[in-house]
């Protein structure tokens, strides 16, 4: 068996999850006017970059995920491995990406550049019925070209992407759909653990944990741009977190981050500290230069959460922009990776 072959499979133990019809709404209520916060030290540091537990799963991942997307949209190839060679140096091991990233090309590059170097890493990637189609045969095809671009036997995790209604949250489990391809692909080997992402409606995410489902992680927004409408950080996030699900989290800087920090009203170390600040796995961040890698690397080296009293100031300031200028992926023709579509 090649270096980048799994040396022995590990199967975690399934974690039972509520069955329907758990009763969200009385926790959720109080939980809307106190949103969670991270109180737990780290478990283990890597170079100083802390790790925090992924749910029940056993794995431990770097509080800094490497994004996916934006990993291809360096200078160069080359960049973009030096990139990545850089992070997982540094103890960054979570490693982001998609199907459909940058046409494939984001797989393909991180392929390259985790040869030889897999077992270092826990890699994940999604699979996008809402494009090929929702099937377990179409998601199931997706997979075997996801893990032959990432040049890969298995993935660590595999999530259903982009669920934004409530008609995908209904197609997800249909017999023969999407859910029954990420149970497939658990029992053969191929995918360690699963679990979903979405970036705008929380409802759809209270709908898919509705289901008697052993997930392992959720991805979701966790960022300072959700004040004003409330239900990621104040509805869900309570919710994985008494279920003891993985939590991922996506953009810190509100999926704007050219926009916001050219204005100067806030930094990037602010918001993802902020981001961080609360009790999840990992917070994934798009980097296309070394120098953005460097940059978070110095933010959560030694990490510290951020005072209660500075992260409602910083919810305050952000809460005063317009939804348009401050979270873009809010938008309701936004679709991740390719922005806003007419």
């Amino acid at each position: 068996m090649n270096s980048d072959a799994l040396p022995r499979r590990r199967f975690f133990k399934e974690v039972s999850v509520a069955a329907a019809g758990v009763a969200l709404q009385s926790s959720l209520s109080a939980a809307e006017a106190s949103p969670a916060l991270a109180t737990e030290k780290p478990a283990a540091t890597v170079g100083g970059i802390p790790r925090r537990k992924l749910g029940q799963t056993g794995e431990m991942v770097s509080i800094l995920g490497l994004g996916g997307h934006t990993i291809a949209l360096a200078d160069s190839e080359a960049e973009s491995i030096r990139i990545i060679h850089e992070a997982i140096a540094a103890g960054v091991n979570f490693m982001d990406n998609a199907w459909e990233y940058n046409n494939g090309r984001s797989e393909d590059v991180m392929g390259k550049a985790l040869k030889g170097k897999r077992n270092q890493v826990f890699l994940m990637t999604k699979v996008c019925a809402h494009i090929r189609g929702q099937t377990k045969e179409a998601c199931l095809l997706m997979l075997e070209e996801s893990l032959k671009r990432l040049q890969t036997d298995h993935l660590d995790l595999w999530m259903l992407h982009e669920l934004a209604t409530p008609a995908q949250v209904e197609a997800a489990w249909n017999p023969g759909g999407p859910m029954e391809a990420l149970t497939e692909a658990k029992k053969a080997g191929k995918v360690r653990v699963v679990g979903f992402t979405g970036h705008q409606d929380p409802k759809v995410h209270l709908a898919m944990l509705k289901h008697d489902y052993p997930l392992d992680a959720v991805l979701m927004p966790v960022n300072a741009f959700e004040s004003g409408r409330k239900g990621f950080r104040t509805e869900v996030l309570p919710e994985l977190t008494k279920r003891n699900l993985g939590v991922l989290g996506i953009k810190s800087l509100g999926g704007t981050p050219a926009a916001i920090l050219s204005e100067g009203r806030y930094t990037a170390r602010q918001l993802l500290r902020f981001s961080l600040s609360h009790p999840i796995t990992t917070q994934i961040v798009g980097m296309r230069s070394l120098q953005n890698l460097r940059d978070n690397l110095e933010t959560v080296r030694n990490f510290t959460p951020m005072p209660k009293d500075e992260m409602e100031k910083l919810v305050a300031q952000v809460s005063a922009l317009k939804v348009e200028e401050s979270a873009q992926y809010q938008h309701p023709q936004y679709r991740d990776g390719r922005g806003i579509i007419s």
